[in-house]
């Protein structure tokens, strides 16, 4: 019977559940008219070399203007660039001929210029849609950046993006194609994912100039990207295209009212008739085109950045084109020209039934010539890069907090909040010129705004939903200059209380730095037990950087724990005013140590020197300082490339050392022990080790970056070791899966190395590492950086660019950053966390070390006392996830719906415990949510999961690819397999 009931509940459960992928079926509509996607695709003819034609705009969610300065065509004195106006004229002229095609990618502009429609124009946009004539491809809030984006983020601004789509148009809106054709280098994460989301292939413009030309000569633009070692074939396999021209059109045939090529002049009786010419200069293109591709299909993009803004002129050119090539058929002509999609295009290749390449590396770094490497953007703008994942983090605990807290979490006692306006700020901040750093400093500026307004909307969700929790109303203050110790409370209150909350499905144990005036201080947990602290004086580095920001003279140290997914809070009361009673001690210790680890120092030097691993009883020599490169000024004899945004160019293989010596003063409590180094008025560090933990913290603080010498200076730090790593070192993609790097190598092609230092940088997104036998050095970072491995056993990380020359990639000024606080240039603070572990057991720690880097806890304050019934511990979930699984998503879908993705974390084969299947159930995962129905979605949640096809794709070695059916044990129980992702719709009810 209960069976009998649960299939009739599913039943019910997913036809209720479709409704909120889905847009409603316009019944009205007559059945035929609905051939979208392949099916209204136009003939080919298959004797023929068939040229497919797409007309496409290239629209940056930012780049030389804001957002809405695109939008609106608003500072048309920096870019003549109008979105709307865009979207309006294509509309208008797809109507007047059903042959005409056209794609579009960007939803952050379309859902804003739909939501501006009318009825009937919005119906109007239906029709063409489901008619096929007006594509989306890709899909996503923005095009993202490959290189210094986190997977979990990107997730969630393609979900956002494909949700809207889906609600709108239903499946017609659904994109087949995966359309990156403009960052700058391409990761393996990327085409993972777009993989699960159910894409069937995938098109970007942009490939080292070195791969392009063995691709050319070998005809492999075209392959198959298995984009995983660990999930099996073809669940990451992705059809990849490399677009002939960029995506720009064919040279003199670009009819925009950007461009200067003629129109095709028609009448014979005119003088200046080019008909003629135009097809034959036409055919010259496509069949030189088509000498470096497989098929007798080609694809040529027809638009660019910010085009059809009238597009009335590009149309009807395009549409003489097709007719004048086509014309000479009827004289022996072999080539066929239509209107097309990049769908259309990858259905023909699907057809011609191929064997391809087979590719399983990534495509970084990204060079256009021999001395331009795009490595610096790797690093540019590290403020920004640091906002974003922050800003990440409170976006995941304001979406599960707004889960948890049901619905009081919008509408409480604090107000009405919304976590929508942070979801849209972040997509945003995942395009390609954003989190990149590759945007004028406007435009840097505008991000970091909508991020900011987007985590005040949230802070009255997670006010309201903490309230809910707990049973207090108290306000709740947030101090998001805890980094360089602001925070009003703490800095004047004698008594308030810390809330922590953790958004991760493990318990933490979390050190907590707080400014105070005070010397002493007595702290109490959930349960009122004496918590031990202490007080340190603030260091003279982050007086500096903060300025005028704060008074706190000292800081409180205690270590704070919180169960997964919740919150325990902690109360701290002042004893005593005063200094502290912990003093500083001028010059370098011998070693800071705990009962995992021991740092030793040089004693003349002040630098770092070891570091032991107590546990494993590991010694490895590690020499640690900063350095700088100075950056190309384009005067060069081998090339003018000058460094810039984009581009990494040193004018020297060889930094030049800061400092040889750092001055140092150390402290040391029963809570930490820290080292403070100053290499420099601008740049310092402090090497820090907490009483109850295994990994070893360097916080860095460096700028303004001087530049009285006129040079631009790109600053690093560079780890030695006697680690014998042999020219290898490991990166992550995305966040993800870790690829091995070498020097001066590529797994593709043989390299003509020409940039030692820059064609040797890697983006590293949350970590890297080097390793021999016996030792492994892991560097986890918290925002994304570049880097790489010059010497053998030694890691470099760039930190800090501020440049004095634009490096003619289109942004037209130099990355040198300053503000209103920092007008003598930016001063920026970051952290690395160092480990040594064993290689066989390095993963188990870097994993969760990165995992905890990336979602932080989310500390607010109080200051009245808090009432004696107010729940000062919660815990969201029956009991922790085991090691290996990670609550990705948690997020309010509809009234009582809720999106969950639970991830595998470990690579198959990376660690002995915890790279095994895991099951969980469902049924058994939250303390306060009752589970009463599931549906499986794909990774985008666009599609249900046992929808989802695609097409299937042969490699050149035949290998026939394994069909290996994974079974859930039951009906709530859900088995993970390494580095699986799966995401489900929960129908919920609150208990």
């Amino acid at each position: 019977m209960a069976s009998s009931c649960w299939w009739l509940f599913s039943l019910m459960f997913l036809i209720l559940g479709e409704t909120s992928l889905s847009a409603p079926v316009d019944h009205h509509e007559k059945q035929h008219e609905n051939k979208c996607g392949y099916q209204s695709c136009h003939t080919t003819n298959t004797a023929m070399l068939n040229v497919h034609l797409v007309p496409h705009t290239h629209d940056d969610v930012g780049w030389l203007k804001t957002v809405d300065q695109y939008f609106y065509g608003d500072r048309n004195d920096i870019q003549h660039a109008g979105v709307q106006y865009i979207l309006d004229s294509v509309v208008d002229e797809l109507l007047k001929n059903p042959d005409r095609r056209f794609i579009y990618v960007e939803m952050a502009f379309f859902y804003r210029w739909w939501r501006r429609q009318s009825t009937d124009m919005q119906q109007t946009v239906k029709q063409l849609v489901n008619q096929g004539r007006l594509e989306f491809v890709n899909g996503g809030w923005c095009m993202s950046d490959e290189a210094t984006t986190h997977y979990s983020a990107v997730i969630d601004q393609m979900t956002l993006g494909l949700r809207f789509l889906n609600q709108t148009f239903g499946p017609c809106g659904r994109p087949r194609v995966a359309w990156h054709i403009d960052p700058f280098g391409h990761a393996r994460e990327h085409a993972s994912i777009f993989a699960q989301m159910g894409f069937d292939g995938f098109f970007f413009g942009r490939v080292d100039y070195q791969d392009r030309y063995r691709r050319m000569m070998a005809k492999e633009q075209e392959l198959l990207w298995r984009a995983s070692d660990s999930l099996t074939p073809p669940m990451a396999d992705l059809f990849t295209g490399i677009l002939p021209n960029g995506y720009n059109p064919p040279m003199d045939f670009c009819w925009d009212q950007s461009c200067d090529d003629p129109p095709i002049k028609d009448d014979p009786d005119l003088e200046d008739y080019n008909v003629d010419d135009v097809v034959e200069r036409f055919l010259n293109i496509a069949n030189s085109q088509s000498l470096v591709y497989k098929s007798n299909h080609i694809i040529m993009t027809m638009g660019s950045d910010f085009q059809y803004e009238n597009a009335n002129l590009w149309y009807k050119n395009l549409d003489k084109l097709i007719h004048y090539v086509n014309a000479r058929q009827s004289n022996g002509s072999r080539v066929n020209v239509l209107y097309s999609t990049p769908s259309c295009y990858l259905q023909e290749l699907h057809r011609a039934n191929l064997s391809w390449a087979l590719k399983t590396d990534d495509f970084f770094p990204y060079a256009d010539d021999a001395h331009d490497f795009w490595t610096g953007y790797f690093s540019s703008r590290p403020a920004l890069k640091r906002y974003e994942r922050l800003s990440n983090s409170n976006l995941q605990t304001c979406k599960q907090l707004e889960v948890l807290g049901g619905e009081n979490s919008t509408r409480g006692p604090f107000g009405k909040g919304d976590s929508f306006t942070f979801k849209k700020a972040m997509a945003v901040a995942q395009h390609h010129d954003a989190v990149s750093g590759t945007e004028k400093q406007h435009v840097a500026n505008d991000y970091a705004r909508r991020l900011a307004d987007g985590w005040e909307q949230c802070k009255v969700v997670v006010s309201n939903s903490l309230a809910a929790l707990s049973g207090s109303t108290a306000k709740r203050v947030y101090c998001d200059g805890l980094n360089i110790s602001v925070c009003p409370i703490s800095e004047s209150s004698k008594k308030f209380s810390v809330n922590i909350f953790n958004p991760l499905a493990r318990p933490i144990s979390w050190p907590v730095r707080l400014p105070v005036n005070g010397s002493t201080y007595m702290i109490s947990d959930a349960d009122g037990k004496s918590v031990d602290c202490e007080v340190v004086p603030v260091s003279p580095s982050t007086r500096n950087v903060r300025r005028n920001r704060g008074f706190a003279v000292n800081e409180l140290l205690f270590q704070a724990r919180a169960p997964p997914l919740g919150f325990s809070t902690y109360s701290v009361s002042l004893l005593q005013d005063g200094p502290p009673p912990v003093s500083t001690q001028y010059g370098a210790p011998k070693s800071i140590w705990n009962k995992y680890l021991r740092v030793t120092f040089d004693p003349e030097t002040g630098l770092l020197s070891g570091l032991d691993n107590l546990e494993t009883k590991q010694s490895i020599s590690l020499t640690q300082n900063f350095f700088w490169y100075n950056a190309s000024d384009g005067n060069n004899s081998k090339s003018n490339q000058p460094s810039g945004a984009y581009i990494f160019r040193p004018n020297s293989s060889t930094p030049f050392v800061i400092s040889k010596t750092a001055k140092t003063e150390s402290i040391r409590t029963s809570v930490m022990q820290e080292v403070r180094q100053c290499f420099a008025p601008w740049a310092s560090q402090v090497v820090r080790l907490h009483a109850d933990s295994r990994v070893l913290e360097l916080e860095w603080t460096v700028g303004p970056i001087p530049i009285d010498d006129d040079l631009g200076k790109e600053v690093i730090t560079q780890l030695d070791t006697d680690i014998k790593s042999s020219g290898i070192f490991y990166t992550d993609s995305n966040g993800r899966e870790v690829l091995q790097r070498k020097k001066d190598f590529r797994p593709t092609w043989h390299l003509k190395q020409s940039e030692p230092i820059a064609g040797n940088y890697y983006p590293i997104n949350s970590r890297a590492f080097i390793k021999d036998d016996k030792d492994q050095l892991t560097v986890v970072t918290d925002r994304s950086l570049g880097g790489g491995s010059i010497h053998n056993g030694s890691l470099e990380i760039m930190l800090h660019r501020r440049l004095l020359y634009d490096d003619v990639r289109g942004v037209a000024e130099p990355l040198n950053e300053t503000s209103d606080i920092f007008p003598d240039g930016l001063v920026v603070r970051g952290c690395l966390l160092l480990s040594l572990d064993r290689p066989s057991s390095a993963a188990d720690a870097h994993r969760l070390l990165a995992e905890e880097a990336v979602l932080q806890p989310l500390l607010t304050f109080t200051e009245s006392d808090l009432h004696p019934n107010t729940v000062l511990e919660f815990s969201g979930l029956e009991s922790m996830l085991p090691p290996a699984v990670h609550l990705l998503t948690l997020s309010q879908w509809d009234d009582e719906l809720v999106l969950l993705r639970l991830e595998h974390q470990f690579q198959s084969g990376e660690s002995k415990n915890n790279s095994q299947p895991v099951t969980v159930n469902l049924q058994k995962l939250f303390s306060t949510l009752e589970v009463v129905g599931m549906s499986e979605l794909n990774l985008s949640a666009n599609q249900w999961k046992h929808e989802m096809e695609r097409f299937k794709w042969m490699a050149l070695n035949g290998e026939k690819v394994p069909k290996k059916k994974f079974r859930d044990p039951s009906t709530w129980e859900v088995t993970l397999h390494p580095m699986e992702i799966r995401t489900f719709l929960l129908r919920v009810k609150h208990r």
